[in-house]
């Protein structure tokens, strides 16, 4: 690959290297594009992250979330969303994964409704993964895409395939490898942009649209500003206003306080609210972190039928319908075992619990990370709603209050636990400095969202000393022992060769460095990014 730079009115440099394929994508008009809704919007989206500062300041004083008293009225008004297209009225299983060739061609091809493609949690944001990936997504809209593998197996796509959709980086995050104005650009607007530029236009001509996820949201005004990008980007193609159509991961604890007021700034656009239950958690973790009564228990232990969490799905659920949205459950996290009868029939009984308890919620539909686990999900839902959707279900007996969304679950903490978190963070973190960001562990597909949970757990567990089922107290040095303990369980799981050829000793020093400083990293991403 040829190393080269694109530099335009010197306001926006390209440092990434830059082969055919990827000129391809990174055209002027393209990059003129991205560059002007980035210059337009970034001043905001510094804002609305400044915002999040204050808010964690807030939480830090004791000051507890809330609805809004200011938007009450929207929460008492008597609207409803857009009506959404044919093809997103049934969504009964969706089955998301990164951009990478092979993973968006069997997604496609799998039999469920919806493929959401990835850039965000499961997507390593390598240069090569990020734009190889806008490519696939081109490629995959215009009918051409094609992937023959090592061993000579061809893989295209089926005539019959699921509705596409797009998830974003969220607003934290940046593109390092794109400035403009000596600045970074946001990825999120340089993910949507390069996608919306290229593909709008042949979305529409094949009957479908431009359909994005939005991730990691935490209050109304982070809608409205992609709202604001939605009508911008509308306008400058000459596409109609409300063509794009965008479902909110409802993934952090202070969003869960204004869902009404998201699908409101959304309306135009909304194609309703999705249960993102593994960053649900993480973010209970991470705003509530500096509280010594708000330690959790053992990950395995946060299950859904915990009252926090079901009190957010029925509140969830009851929102979206009175507002004519969707309402989308969760990512089961187990993947088929080959291996053990006994163990994947267990696994797989857990699946169609999960999935017959969402469609008894109430919800519109579910996620799967595998294709494997597709069947189970669509029975459960197929059993349970016939229709395309349960719109009509209004919930009307739900009556959640701020307290149940804050109530803290209780449970045991224990070595097991610990050990986990310990041996699933620093496997995540190491693929992840590979380029992969979406890895079977243990008999569970692990994300960033899901690492995050054992990472954040560490951290409060030996800021607050909290104490093991045994009354072993978890400290900075219980942890630093047991770290070079798990190092060597994992050398043994992976073998000599693959440990010392992987990036595991980067992996734990960066994952150490995270769980001991005094000072919380919003985000295990962005200091890794600095890595990739």
């Amino acid at each position: 690959m040829e190393t080269a730079e694109i530099t335009m009115n010197n306001t926006l440099e390209v440092k990434g290297q830059i082969s055919e394929g990827f000129a391809e994508i990174l055209t002027e008009d393209a990059l003129q594009f991205v560059s002007k809704l980035h210059k337009h919007f970034n001043p905001t989206r510094l804002q609305l992250l400044e915002n999040r500062k204050n808010r964690q300041a807030e939480l830090d004083q004791g000051v507890k979330p809330d609805f809004l008293a200011d938007t009450e009225f929207i929460r008492n008004g008597n609207w409803e969303i857009a009506p959404v297209p044919a093809d997103l009225q049934d969504r009964r299983v969706e089955i998301t994964g990164p951009v990478d060739r092979k993973m968006i061609i069997n997604a496609l091809n799998s039999g469920v409704k919806v493929f959401m493609a990835d850039f965000e949690d499961s997507n390593s944001p390598t240069w090569d993964n990020n734009i190889n990936g806008q490519i696939n997504l081109r490629d995959a809209i215009n009918g051409t895409i094609s992937f023959t593998n090592t061993n000579g197996k061809h893989y295209s796509l089926n005539e019959k395939t699921a509705t596409l959709m797009v998830r974003p980086r969220g607003w934290h995050l940046v593109e390092k490898h794109v400035c403009v104005d000596d600045e970074h650009i946001s990825a999120s607007i340089f993910d949507f942009g390069l996608y919306f530029y290229h593909n709008a236009a042949n979305l529409m001509k094949n009957g479908t649209g431009p359909y994005f996820y939005l991730p990691k949201l935490e209050s109304h005004l982070e809608a409205r500003l992609w709202n604001d990008i939605f009508n911008m980007a509308q306008d400058e193609l000459g596409i109609p206003q409300g063509t794009i159509k965008a479902t909110v991961l409802l993934e952090t604890i202070l969003a869960a306080f204004e869902m009404d007021e998201i699908l409101y700034e959304l309306r135009e656009h909304s194609a309703g609210l999705n249960c993102g239950r593994w960053d649900y958690i993480f973010s209970f973790i991470k705003k509530f972190r500096n509280h010594g009564d708000c330690v959790l228990p053992d990950r395995s232990e946060i299950t859904m039928d915990r009252h926090f969490l079901k009190s957010y799905v029925n509140l969830l659920v009851q929102t979206c319908h009175k507002r004519g949205a969707h309402a989308m459950g969760g990512m089961a996290a187990q993947i088929p075992i080959k291996n053990d009868v006994d163990a994947n029939e267990k696994a797989m009984a857990k699946v169609k619990e999960d999935k017959e308890r969402e469609a008894h919620a109430g919800h519109d539909g579910t996620w799967v990370a595998h294709p494997g686990l597709s069947p189970i999900a669509l029975e459960a839902f197929n059993n349970i709603m016939p229709e395309a959707n349960q719109l009509q279900n209004l919930r009307e007996d739900v009556n959640v209050t701020a307290e149940d969304l804050l109530q803290v679950p209780k449970g045991d903490i224990t070595e097991k636990g610990v050990r986990a978190n310990i041996r699933v963070g620093v496997q995540y973190v190491e693929a992840w400095l590979r380029g992969n960001g979406c890895v079977p562990l243990y008999n569970l597909m692990e994300d960033a969202a899901t690492a995050e949970i054992s990472r954040a757990q560490l951290w409060q567990w030996i800021k607050h000393e909290a104490s093991l089922n045994n009354g072993e107290k978890i400290t900075a040095e219980i942890f630093v022992l047991w770290l070079a303990e798990e190092m060597n369980v994992i050398k043994a799981e992976v073998g000599v060769n693959r440990f010392e050829n992987g990036k595991f000793i980067k992996a734990s020093s960066l994952f150490s460095e995270m769980i001991q400083k005094n000072d919380f990293d919003e985000f295990l991403t962005i200091p890794a990014y600095k890595q990739l």
